[in-house]
C-alpha cells in the first residue's frame, strides 16, 4: 500500500515539472522573451547552448516521470519502480543544478529553482521509502491459524473404502452397481 501511494505522490510531483517548464518563457532565443529574433522575416537567434541543455533536462525529466506513472498503472515491481525512482531522482539533480548555474541568465525564475528544489526533496523520501521496501523484497505471509494456535490441520483419511458414497466420482462411475 505504501509502495501505491508513493508512486501516485512521485506522479504528482512529475506532473508539476511541465508546469515550471512553461515559465521558461523568457529564456533568449524563445518566443516571447526579448530580443527573441528581428522583425518580420528575419531569422531567430536559437537560444544558448546552456539554455538547450537546460530545456533538453526537462523533457528528460518528464520523460522519466512519464516512465514512473506508466509503471505505477502496470503496478510494476518495486524493484523496477526503485531503479526509475533513483534515474529520476539523479535527472531532477542535474536539474537542479543546472538551474542554479544557469537559470538567471536562461531567464528562469527563482522560485522556479524553489519550486524544484522543493519537488527533488519529495522525490528523495518517496524514493527512499520505495527502494527500502524493495531491499526487504517480498512481503512475507504471517503464519497460519493452526499455526498461530499450535495445532496441525486435520488432514482426512484416505484409507477408506473406495466408492464411499454417491457422489464419488474419482473412482468410477457412481451409477454402476459392483
Amino acid at each position: 500500500m505504501i509502495i501505491c501511494r508513493a508512486l501516485l505522490a512521485i506522479t504528482i510531483v512529475g506532473l508539476t515539472i511541465p508546469y515550471a517548464g512553461a515559465q521558461f518563457g523568457g529564456m533568449p532565443g524563445m518566443p516571447g522573451s526579448p530580443g527573441a529574433g528581428g522583425g518580420f522575416g528575419a531569422p531567430r537567434a536559437a537560444p544558448p547552448a546552456k539554455c538547450q541543455a537546460l530545456l533538453a533536462i526537462r523533457d528528460e525529466l518528464q520523460n522519466h516521470g512519464a516512465a514512473i506513472e506508466a509503471a505505477n498503472k502496470k503496478k510494476a515491481n518495486v524493484k523496477v519502480a526503485c531503479r526509475l525512482f533513483r534515474t529520476y531522482i539523479a535527472t531532477e539533480g542535474k536539474m537542479l543544478r543546472m538551474l542554479e548555474a544557469d537559470g538567471a541568465s536562461c531567464g528562469v525564475p527563482a522560485q522556479i529553482a524553489q519550486q524544484v528544489k522543493g519537488s527533488h526533496a519529495k522525490a528523495q523520501q518517496i524514493g527512499k521509502q520505495v527502494c527500502d521496501a524493495a531491499a526487504r523484497g517480498p512481503a512475507q505471509a504471517g503464519p497460519t491459524l493452526s499455526e498461530a494456535l499450535g495445532t496441525s490441520p486435520a488432514l482426512p483419511d484416505t484409507r477408506s473404502k473406495k466408492g464411499a458414497g454417491t457422489f464419488e466420482t474419482l473412482t468410477g462411475n457412481p451409477f454402476a452397481r459392483p
